[in-house]
């Protein structure tokens, strides 16, 4: 059927829809959302409610589904977290007075990058949305979330903005159609992901956007200037959020830049081998669980980007360093701020709620008690000296503000504004005296007819009501003619008249619409009252800023009292010298009772650039080569270390090459995904560069795997920044390098060896070892025993044969299978050169085997 065919009500459904193609639209009709067509089969699958048919007129019936408007809270996140875009339409007018159908809009469009509704957003963790720009070779990304206010920006290339994607985890990706292609890897790394018109990202529109929005003439106070992705890529997020939201957005009030000159740079699969935010093994920890001792979200948040962005800046970090220690000094002022800590509310996340105008009474309430509390943390700073001198000063004075809630709202006001008992006695006397009117109508009604039979003389006075006059007077026949002039009759009975008087219908006007002025009033006060707290929105910005900064100084210096951390030791020499080192999450997972092996180490750039070390698997290898970056880190985020003691340069780049995993969706071997992130590490070294490298070429034969891994030693070894590096290997061929190479010093994971069995002791020593106990391993994992006594045969028969082989490998020679002057195995690999192995058949096989060994038998 055509449209025409449609009723006025899905008529005005269609011309909305047209405006939200690619979200599901909630139109409000009455006490319920409804949706319909395909967006009904979606909200049913989604919802799991019942998917039926709505009459539409003179066209066919259209499919609906929906739910009642007071579940909204309930319904919508599960709909954004299964992956929908969500646009809330509601009626616009009040359908009492519509002459027609009732005018309805979109008041919200809901993406899992913009949502400030506490069901959807994780309250330890920021939900950005990124905003993506690629114009080769330069990439950008822009990162808001509008639950927090908080605006970043960043240019470069491609890997810098992966890294930024990796480590903020986005909870929307937005980008230019037209680069979808281009920018298919950066996506995956993200959930959900959006692409817009490419218009939205050309410049002079961008540029607009964040002039207007700032209400400034310049970006150059902002960095924007000098960077032309990163401007595209923040005002297209920023168009993005206003045409969803469609509120105030005072709260994002800057944009900050983030620079790879200003903080260690870590790249996307160094934060996934090292285990930062999220562990490999679904059952493993990840770093941020063990250090995040933070008492809020908002610290817990702020916690998270230092984490992400470690400084470089030597002074910055010694200053983190000592307010650290300034806590763990003060243990009673400690606890008795985390603990206050812990009961202020999430002030970052309310101010964007009063922003947005969505901000509940009852939070209010909790916000008033907050900033109490946080006045009492400001007493408690200002009574300390040195550190906590500083932070009283930056915490902003939170009693006007309570002040302000107190004076206005009701003690125990309710979540919902429709609840009443919102706005308090004594703020408004139009509405105090509608809710006395409302609790005193009968007392009102008595007083009103004892005063008028008083006045008039007329004894058995009555007042009533009915449905068609209201209220009225009732007077008996017998004692009209006292009936003041100024009485209205309206109806004459056979022993009596009714009349009505201008008090008793303003008092009806009164009581009847009562409950609905008290609402309005209560709604319109309230509104009043959060315009007025949006004045205050810079100053809880800044209170929940410095309280979260707070909340991390003191959650590193708790952790660093419970785990027995010691201040690192910043020094521009370029070493790196750990004393009893531990790996802070496997220390954290050991079992009660079991303490970590500790260990020492030191890389410099005279004698030790190059740890070359050898050891069995399970012997603790990949756990050294961690925790060295780990602690390294956890020093320039401001952290005390897990080590005795820790002389440490600021980094400015750590590599961590650990571990394998095929990428077959892009069609990736374990070796193609090993060489491509080696190939970022050796493509991207620097003088202050750390670089671990574990079991490097054991994704290919093992003569290919010892030269590649010996020629990308040499290559670091001869690099003019001579990076730190810590090479991890099985292949015992790499302990000869030491000889050959100044800088390269062999090392080995200490095992002891009873009785055919091994003892891992989990201690670095100097020297190479000679054997990789793999077989002892394989034994200790459970193999059969028939598979073990097999397998050390054959090593027996390897070993022999291989004893009168020379074992030396010069250092400019690469290693082959193959003597080039034996003539008959030149003859063989030539004749096996010339096999497609893809395509031959059993029977050719054997008969090509039959072949070599007639070569090998001539040849003896």
């Amino acid at each position: 059927m055509s449209k025409g065919a449609d009723t006025p009500l899905m008529k005005q459904y269609y011309s909305i829809k047209a405006k939200y193609p690619d979200a599901i639209l909630l139109f409000r009709v009455g006490d319920f959302y409804e949706t319909f067509g395909d967006d009904a089969i979606k909200t049913a699958r989604a919802l799991d409610i019942v998917l039926t048919k709505r009459s539409n007129g003179a066209a066919a019936d259209i499919e609906l589904a929906g739910f009642p408007h007071h579940s909204l809270e309930v319904y919508l996140p599960r709909l954004v977290r299964a992956g929908y875009r969500v646009a809330v339409c509601e009626q616009l007018e009040d359908p009492k007075l519509a002459k027609k159908i009732v005018k309805r809009g979109v008041t919200e469009l809901v993406t899992p990058g913009l949502a400030i509704s506490d069901h959807l957003l994780p309250s330890r963790s920021n939900n950005f949305l990124a905003s993506v720009m690629y114009r080769e070779p330069n990439a950008a990304v822009a990162l808001i979330d509008i639950s927090t206010g908080e605006f970043y920006y960043t240019q470069g290339q491609l890997p810098d903005v992966e890294k930024i994607v990796s480590a903020t985890k986005p909870g929307e990706i937005i980008y230019p159609k037209k680069s979808s292609e281009s920018l298919k890897q950066l996506l995956s790394l993200g959930g959900f992901h959006f692409g817009l018109d490419d218009w939205i990202y050309r410049g002079n529109y961008a540029e607009e956007q964040l002039l207007r929005h700032f209400g400034v003439s310049t970006l150059k106070g902002f960095g924007l200037h000098e960077s032309p992705e990163a401007l595209l890529a923040a005002g297209a997020a920023l168009h993005y959020v206003r045409e969803a939201q469609q509120r105030d957005l005072s709260h994002i009030a800057s944009i900050q830049r983030i620079g790879n000159e200003n903080h260690l740079w870590i790249d996307r699969f160094t934060l996934r081998n090292l285990e930062i935010f999220s562990p490999i093994s679904p059952d493993g920890t990840s770093l941020v669980e063990v250090l995040d001792c933070t008492s809020s979200p908002m610290g817990s948040r702020m916690l998270k980007r230092w984490l992400s962005l470690p400084l470089k800046n030597i002074e910055k970090i010694n200053t983190r360093l000592e307010v650290v220690q300034w806590f763990t000094e003060k243990i009673d002022v400690l606890r008795k701020l985390s603990e206050k800590l812990s009961q202020v509310m999430d002030l970052e996340r309310v101010t964007s709620k009063i922003a947005a105008q969505k901000v509940s009474p009852r939070e209010l309430v909790v916000l008033s008690r907050s900033l109490g509390l946080c006045h009492e943390i400001r007493q408690l700073l200002h009574q300390q000296e040195g550190v906590g001198a500083k932070f009283w000063s930056k915490v902003p004075d939170t009693i006007p503000i309570k002040n302000l809630l107190d004076e206005k709202l009701h003690e125990d006001a309710p979540v919902a504004i429709n609840k009443g008992n919102v706005i308090k006695q004594g703020v408004s006397t139009e509405l105090d005296e509608l809710r006395t009117l409302r609790s005193n109508a009968q007392d009102f009604l008595l007083n009103l007819q004892q005063r008028e039979s008083d006045n008039t003389g007329i004894p058995n006075l009555k007042v009533a009501y009915n449905n068609v006059f209201g209220y009225y007077l009732e007077v008996r026949n017998t004692h009209k003619d006292r009936v003041p002039a100024h009485w209205i009759r309206k109806q004459t009975l056979v022993s009596a008249e009714r009349y009505i008087t201008e008090e008793l219908k303003v008092f009806e006007d009164k009581i009847l619409n009562a409950e609905e002025k008290i609402l309005a009033l209560e709604m319109r006060l309230y509104s009043e009252l959060l315009e007025e707290l949006t004045s205050h929105i810079p100053v809880l910005q800044q209170i929940a800023k410095t309280l979260a900064e707070i909340d991390c100084y003191a959650s590193l210096a708790l952790l660093a009292i419970e785990n027995n951390y010691t201040r690192p030791e910043m020094t521009n020499h370029p070493v790196i010298d750990i004393k009893g080192g531990r790996h802070p999450v496997i220390e954290n997972r050991l079992p009660p009772g079991r303490d970590y092996i500790p260990n020492d180490l030191k890389l410099n750039k005279e004698d030790c650039q190059i740890m070359m070390i050898t050891g069995p698997n399970m012997s603790g290898k990949s756990a050294l080569l961690r925790q060295t970056a780990l602690i390294c880190l956890m020093a320039q985020v401001g952290s005390f270390v897990p080590a005795e003691k820790a002389v440490l340069t600021p980094l400015d780049r750590i590599f961590v090459r650990v571990g394998a995993s095929d990428n077959i969706s892009q069609g990736e071997s374990t070796f193609m995904v090993e060489m491509i992130e080696t190939s970022l590490i050796l493509n991207n070294v620097s003088e202050r560069s750390l670089i671990l490298l574990d079991e490097i070429g054991r994704g290919t034969s093992t003569y290919d795997g010892i030269s590649i891994a010996w020629s990308i030693a040499a290559y670091l070894h001869d690099h003019p920044c001579r990076p730190f590096t810590l090479f991890a290997t099985h292949y015992h061929e790499m302990n000869e390098m030491e000889g050959q190479y100044e800088r390269i010093k062999n090392f080995s994971i200490c095992v002891k060896e009873e009785k055919n069995n091994i003892v891992f002791l989990r201690k670095l020593i100097p020297g190479g070892s000679e054997h990789s106990f793999g077989i002892h391993v394989a034994q200790m994992a459970g193999l059969p025993a028939i598979v073990v006594q097999n397998a050390k045969q054959m090593l027996q028969k390897l070993e022999e044969r291989s004893k009168n082989k020379p074992t030396g490998i010069p250092r400019e020679i690469q290693l082959s299978l193959f003597q080039m002057e034996d003539m008959v195995l030149e003859e063989i690999r030539k004749s096996l050169n010339m096999l497609d192995l893809n395509a031959i058949t059993p029977i050719e096989a054997l008969i090509k085997l039959n072949e070599i060994k007639k070569i090998i038998n001539s040849g003896k």
